[in-house]
């Protein structure tokens, strides 16, 4: 939120005025230094630690105008793959913080006027420990879908077609076009086929068709 010149952290029903960040280009740019020189300095933290410390530290910073969170949330991810907890940034962190928005917003505001470090420490490894649990969950389930479409998809349609409906939940005909190395036609074909098994949705969206994989949009739902 702004208030004047400044921008402060409020209460999104009251409007009533939570946190102010730092001030001024300057003073921003020497916290973030502290930041960057915190999140890459070789101690004995734990890296679930540092990522919740770094998580608090870039908050009150607070940089941007907006989307404060979202980055915080990204560079979250982003050091459990540099410390080797992960090998692709696959944790949906948001997800699990804003189910519990107004807990997180009360332990961040209880830092901040308390010293309460201990709270905010363990709620933010219980969300990195609750989002690595679902995102396993969701991984079986896509890998388990991915065999089953596999298995109707039976000799009519190549498994290259099939692992294309698995990069995103809808593909084009120039997907499997690009994908596959095949002709327009015979990429039709293919997804048409897949549609009358029932895999398959078929959108017109404009001047384009798009090719819907249900079962694995209802998996990320």
């Amino acid at each position: 939120m702004r208030h004047g010149e400044g921008v402060y952290i409020g209460n999104p029903v009251t409007r009533r005025r939570i946190y102010t960040p730092p001030q001024g280009a300057a003073v921003i740019a020497e916290k973030l230094k502290n930041w960057e020189e915190f999140v890459n300095s070789p101690d004995d933290f734990d890296p679930l630690v540092r990522v919740a410390l770094a998580h608090y530290q870039f908050e009150a910073i607070h940089p941007f105008d907006d989307g404060n969170g979202r980055t915080g949330r990204i560079l979250n991810v982003l050091m459990l793959v540099s410390a080797g907890l992960l090998t692709e940034p696959v944790l949906y962190i948001s997800q699990s913080i804003i189910a519990q928005k107004n807990e997180y917003y009360r332990l961040l505001n209880a830092v901040t006027s308390e010293g309460a470090w201990e709270a905010w420490v363990l709620y933010m490894v219980e969300a990195i420990r609750a989002t690595a649990v679902n995102t396993l969950q969701k991984i079986k389930q896509i890998q388990a879908l991915q065999e089953q479409v596999r298995e109707l998809a039976g000799n009519q349609v190549p498994v290259g077609v099939v692992d294309v409906l698995f990069e995103q939940p809808y593909c084009r005909i120039r997907d499997v076009v690009e994908h596959c190395s095949v002709t327009r036609q015979t990429a039709t074909k293919y997804l048409g086929e897949l549609v009358s098994a029932g895999v398959l949705r078929e959108e017109k969206v404009g001047r384009e068709k798009l090719f819907v994989n249900e079962g694995l949009m209802e998996v990320l739902r």
